[in-house]
């Protein structure tokens, strides 16, 4: 698997990053980095970035947004995925930041994952986008191209996570998202992947894959 990494981070100038991955490198706080993560779920970046941006014209801090009522952020979200049940997640959010760590966002994993809304992916993207930790980020691209790859056989990301931390080298892990979700969205797509486009396609055993480009 380290060798295909490598031939995708060759390509990838080509592709367009994750939102999230772009707000961190703008150098944007762990505070922006967590709420575009959570407005993400189930909504395509094209949808997440420019709501993330009128959000944060907002509110900035978690004070700030707490200081939003809620037909407030959802004004300012709208159309990401279940934005009324993010605006409310978002305001529970920043009260436990602030109740629990002065409002700032922890760079730890078990303490992001007791934060409300925040599950594994969010919070591995976390840590290895805002604080440049060691993580590994699983979400549907990941886990479809580590089984399709047969680098692992799992069923559900979770699984694949832990597969993934027992196999893969450690120096792999922060860029793996940023680099799977670029490549997952431009040529290793769900149905019918761009193969004849594929910059590892010669050694792809193409597991699930019933039809390609």
């Amino acid at each position: 698997m380290t060798r295909a990494l490598a031939a995708l981070r060759r390509a990838m100038p080509g592709w367009q990053a994750p939102v999230v991955a772009a707000f961190a490198h703008e150098r944007r706080g762990p505070f922006a980095i967590l709420v575009s993560c959570l407005l993400s779920l189930r909504t395509r970046d094209e949808t997440t970035g420019p709501a993330s941006r009128r959000l944060f014209r907002l509110a900035r801090t978690p004070a700030a947004l707490l200081r939003c009522s809620p037909r407030t952020i959802e004004r300012a979200i709208y159309p990401v995925g279940f934005y009324r049940t993010k605006a409310r997640t978002l305001r529970a959010l920043a009260r436990a930041l602030l109740d629990r760590h002065r409002g700032r966002v922890p760079a730890d994993l078990d303490a992001l994952l007791a934060l409300p809304g925040v599950g594994r992916k969010t919070a591995n993207l976390v840590i290895t986008e805002a604080f440049g930790l060691p993580g590994i980020c699983v979400d549907t691209h990941v886990h479809r191209i580590a089984n399709r790859w047969g680098y692992v056989t799992t069923r559900t990301p979770a699984a694949t996570e832990m597969a993934l931390r027992a196999t893969l080298p450690a120096r792999e892990w922060r860029g793996l998202n940023t680099l799977l979700v670029a490549f997952g969205q431009t040529i290793c797509r769900p149905i019918s992947p761009r193969c004849s486009a594929c910059p590892v396609a010669a050694t792809c055993p193409r597991r699930g894959v019933v039809r390609t480009r």
